[in-house]
């Protein structure tokens, strides 16, 4: 049966310096206020990032879980006395076999907007926690920088929720890759981009991006000047408002990935998953792109344009990841849902495979292994008639794309 969320307790004078540290938050430009906490499914969430309201700027699609009742607590080795809520890394490395000591050798990115001051502690206690190796700047293997590679910008309590998140699940599946955490000055499109060439130019073949916005006109010449990087594997993710397309996810150039809710199941592979899908307007992202080409390699018929998503992994609240972070409002243990999740988890899953084949585009390795994925075929995110753009079925469909990992042959090329 599921437990009810708890949080492992700090020391009262660690929690009082870091709730002093998480008050300073950065007003975000062209953004809405984050919604206010809701309740859907048995689990009361709370999105990190402010809702953009104009084109060209992005949200984070991390959804915070604030109350209510998730699938499992994970288990740990050190520091903290009581085990914290949601899934850890054995739990992912289980449902998605996947290796112990995967990443090595390997750079992971991620790209967000705005700084998390304590993006590497919390890091070492999630790693900690868990038993993962250390990794550090001191030691090379941990680097924080702005979006030209210099200074970081200004911090936001929301955004280091995201980059909390961020960083734990490519810890959690790469245990053994280094990481570049790369922090745009604003949430607009430009500003991320530009940290995603700098992600790229400072060596790194996987790039995460758990954020996006309404499409454009102006997506085209975004894919251009910032996606398109042969032999990279970029990973964007599909959303979190249910049926319906964001950017950068409708790039031809990166990976579109999807979420799924995550159960423990009495079957030979001992999960379960179907589509992520809390209310009409939560659940993972899909559909049709109105600007990005087809690529050649996606061959479904239901949408002329390019379609989301291409593979998942879980994002549901209920079934949601074990995070810690200290710079937001709730400072410790957590627990975090949404495709802001299954982003990095795919891009490390590609760093655990290898370093793709120069010039090659790594969204379309998954469409060369189809047998090579746990096929999701249940649920839906939304209304489109039934048709496989909002509605989980056996092969390709929207909401789950080709499919879960299942090893990493779906992931080489």
């Amino acid at each position: 049966m599921p437990k009810t969320l708890r949080r492992s307790t700090l020391s009262l004078t660690a929690v009082a310096g870091l709730a002093l540290a998480g008050l300073a938050a950065a007003p975000q430009a062209g953004a809405q206020p984050a919604n206010t906490a809701r309740t859907t499914h048995g689990v009361s969430t709370v999105r990190s990032c402010a809702a953009p309201r104009q084109a060209g700027w992005a949200a984070c699609d991390a959804l915070k879980v604030t109350g209510g009742a998730v699938a499992a607590h994970a288990s740990g080795v050190s520091p903290f006395a009581s085990a914290p809520s949601g899934y850890g890394p054995s739990d992912l490395r289980s449902a998605y076999n996947l290796p112990a000591n995967g990443g090595s050798g390997q750079t992971v990115a991620i790209v967000d907007a705005y700084d998390n001051p304590n993006a590497e502690k919390d890091m070492a206690a999630y790693r900690s926690q868990f038993g993962l190796p250390a990794c550090s700047s001191s030691s090379g293997c941990f680097k924080k920088v702005g979006q030209t590679g210099g200074s970081v910008p200004s911090a936001d309590a929301g955004w280091a929720e995201e980059e909390s998140l961020d960083v734990d699940m490519v810890s959690a599946v790469a245990p053994n890759a280094h990481i570049i955490l790369v922090e745009a000055k604003s949430a607009s499109m430009a500003n991320l981009g530009a940290a995603v060439n700098e992600a790229v130019k400072l060596g790194a073949k996987y790039v995460s991006n758990s954020y996006g916005g309404g499409e454009s006109s102006s997506d085209t010449s975004y894919d251009s000047k910032y996606f398109n990087h042969p032999g990279v594997a970029v990973t964007a993710s599909a959303g979190d408002g249910g049926y319906g397309a964001e950017y950068p996810a409708a790039s031809r150039y990166v990976t579109s990935v999807g979420g799924t809710a995550l159960s423990k199941a009495s079957n030979s592979r001992g999960w379960s998953e179907s589509v992520w899908n809390t209310s009409s307007d939560e659940g993972t992202g899909s559909g049709c792109s109105a600007y990005d080409a087809k690529p050649s390699w996606q061959k479904d018929t239901g949408c002329s344009k390019r379609t989301i998503a291409d593979v998942s992994a879980v994002a549901d609240p209920a079934t949601g990841v074990a995070v810690y972070d200290t710079y937001g409002g709730d400072p410790g243990w957590e627990v975090f849902g949404g495709t802001s999740a299954s982003s990095p988890i795919i891009a490390s899953v590609y760093a655990d495979a290898g370093t793709p084949s120069s010039g090659s585009t790594p969204a379309s390795f998954p469409y060369s292994h189809t047998s090579s994925l746990n096929d999701v075929t249940s649920g839906s995110n939304g209304s489109c008639g039934g048709s496989y753009l909002c509605t989980a079925k056996p092969g390709y469909d929207g909401p789950t794309g080709l499919g879960t990992p299942n090893g990493l042959t779906a992931f080489k090329g």
